[in-house]
């Protein structure tokens, strides 16, 4: 009998070679083979072409109705095969089928799957389920905290306590609810219900009711289709939850970020109380009579001027939330993790530079550096303070302004529209700069590398060789015992102890020079790796606005709601426009200043070299 398959959700096809599949279908398979995460079948319609393996359940024998077992889906990459250079082979749907009476629309939302063991790949983000929930895991590359050899966690850092004790933490019931009412007995002050669904948005969320058919017309019917990669950026940053209307959260007026327009377009609201902070004094501490060994490194914030003490690992968590909390923001890289001498004197040295520059980067960026947890993590003293350090911990991890939710945080110019080709436009003309600035910033790296070593050990040893020459003429030279050639064989001995000289000042260099310049390109490559990232948000937000004028214009949606998706849009813009601006400004003043320091070194250097080539000018004065 033809191999068979049932639809696990609906689908709709969106290219050339796909075909649509209803909740419960029943199709025929011409080969139970995925290709690419895609199967080729017939659907109940007669149509031919190719569907998410995910979607479906094979039907390994003849069953009574749509909710029978089925064994598990083919895995599925969730990636668009182009259609063509399949080989056509004959299949028709089963003549015993008998299509649904009424049509259901797709991706309904809440609405439950048939009963089955089966479990589509990636189960967080289960499809035909309202709003797709974004993964947990934070973003630019899948970064998690991490838990290996350098810097460990231990009983200290990971307790089994959760805040749901803990009183004024998020998660603790304290949120209003959508009624006015508040389960912990109030309305919390200073915190709003902010929601982008409305009448016109894609679908209710709160019920199973079905949805109502209008016969005026087929514009309540059309939908902004999703993302198809169910694990990509714009999908797990919650960009697209948002620009389809289905963020919902309360926002604490402390939780706002501003966007206003400056004389360059839109820019970040700058800190009003803006603050440096100091790395110093790494220590090497030990815990567990001695079993456990660790740095420290000693925090001075300038606004509170109260030391605070942190590990490597207290950094990473910090920035495993950061990274989770601000898709659209770049939170710059840390300096690279070490499995293996951790406690040697360069390696700390070379890590507590790489910390400066990061906390310089966050404290200088208008958002990163109010953030709730990055201020917890300076000013909290775990060490004298041990529960409120926890307590600020929990409430960070259980921070409910991330996802899709943390786009309503942001607060964008009153009666500010963008025009959306132009920040098309800008968004192209940055990818371009960040592809180009990152390849001559991977040069220069490498250039000052191979520099710096030739210096180390190339330069120093040619030096020295020449020194060693002299030196040897001037012993030859001493073998004439004449009184007057005295003078003459100092002067080229002092000439070789000055190529010496020489030499180890150009071993010594690039930690003066070379080195800050590829600790400064080594932070900027950080930032650029996150940009694409941010750009794809961008890009998958413009593409929704594109795909709801397009169903306007072919009266598939009403303007209402294609204005809304372009207003969240605008949101979106808005807030990557000015993270743009403020790596542009920040960019501007690290290499100008890295520049002029790396410039002065250079003729500090060539000085000391003047210095001892004049020194040894002037041993021959006296001959």
């Amino acid at each position: 009998m033809a191999l068979r398959a049932r639809a696990l959700y609906d689908f709709r096809s969106e290219n050339p070679g796909e075909i649509s599949l209803r909740e419960h279908e029943v199709l025929s398979l011409c080969s139970e083979q995925d290709i690419e995460g895609w199967l080729e079948g017939v659907n109940s319609r007669g149509d031919r072409g190719l569907f998410p393996a995910s979607y479906v359940q094979v039907i390994r024998v003849p069953e009574p109705g749509p909710a029978g077992d089925g064994g598990p889906g083919a895995p599925a990459r969730y990636a668009n095969v182009p259609p063509g250079g399949f080989d056509p082979l004959p299949a028709a749907p089963p003549a015993s089928f008998k299509p649904p009476d009424t049509f259901q629309p797709l991706l309904q939302p809440q609405q439950a799957p048939p009963p089955s063991t089966f479990q589509p790949p990636g189960a967080g983000f289960p499809y035909g389920g309202g709003a797709l929930q974004p993964s947990p895991q934070p973003l630019y590359g899948g970064y998690q905290a991490s838990q290996g050899s350098d810097d460990d966690w231990d009983d200290e850092w990971d307790d089994s306590s959760t805040v749901a004790d803990e009183p004024g933490a998020l998660g603790s019931g304290a949120y209003p609810d959508l009624d006015g009412s508040s389960s912990a007995g109030g309305v919390a002050a200073g915190r709003y219900r902010l929601s982008t669904r409305s009448e016109l948005s894609l679908g209710s969320r709160g019920g199973s009711a079905p949805p109502q058919h209008h016969a005026s017309g087929a514009k309540s019917s059309a939908t902004v289709s999703r993302n198809l990669n169910r694990f990509s950026t714009f999908v797990k940053s919650g960009g697209e939850a948002f620009v389809l209307g289905e963020a919902s959260g309360f926002v604490k007026d402390g939780d706002k970020l501003c966007v206003v327009l400056g004389p360059y377009g839109p820019e970040w609201q700058e800190n009003p109380y803006p603050f440096q902070c100091t790395i110093d004094d790494p220590t090497k501490q030990t815990k567990f009579k001695g079993m456990k060994s660790y740095i420290s490194y000693k925090l001075v914030p300038t606004h509170t001027q109260v030391p605070v003490h942190r590990r490597y690992k207290h950094f990473d968590w910090l920035y495993a939330r950061l990274a989770e909390k601000f898709p659209v923001i770049s939170v710059p890289h840390l300096p690279e993790k070490q499995a293996t001498g951790r406690f040697e004197e360069d390696f700390i040295s070379k890590r507590r530079k790489g910390l400066i520059w990061w906390m310089n980067h966050m404290a200088s960026h208008p958002v990163l550096a109010q953030c709730d947890v990055f201020q917890h993590f300076l000013t909290c003293p775990s060490s004298t303070d041990e529960k409120a350090w926890k307590q600020g911990k929990r409430k960070a991890e259980k921070d409910e302004m991330v996802g899709a939710n943390f786009f309503l945080t942001l607060s964008t110019p009153p009666a500010a529209a963008l025009d959306l080709q132009e920040v098309e436009s800008k968004i192209d003309g940055f990818k371009s700069f960040t592809k180009k600035m990152d390849d001559s910033a991977l040069q220069l790296n490498h250039t000052a590398n191979e520099f710096a070593r030739k210096q180390v050990t190339g330069f120093k040893k040619e030096y020295q060789k020449v020194g060693q020459s002299f030196r040897g003429l001037s012993q030859a030279f001493e073998l004439d015992q004449q009184a007057f050639s005295a003078g003459l064989n100092q002067a080229i001995a002092f000439t070789g102890d000055a190529y010496d000289a020489i030499g180890e000042l150009f071993a010594e260099q690039p930690r003066q020079d070379l080195d800050p310049v590829m600790d400064l390109l080594a932070l900027y490559q950080g930032h650029l790796a996150n940009f694409p990232d941010i750009i794809h948000v961008q890009k998958g937000a413009l593409t929704k606005v594109k795909e709801s004028r397009r169903h306007v214009e072919e009266g598939k949606m009403e303007v209402q709601k294609a204005d809304g998706i372009q207003d969240r849009c605008n949101t979106i813009s808005f807030a990557t426009l000015a993270e743009i601006h403020h790596f542009h400004q920040i960019r501007v003043r690290d290499f100008k200043s890295q520049m002029q320091h790396f410039l002065q070194q250079q003729i500090i250097f060539f000085q000391k070299v003047t210095q001892k080539l004049e020194e040894a000018l002037h041993k021959y004065d006296s001959v």
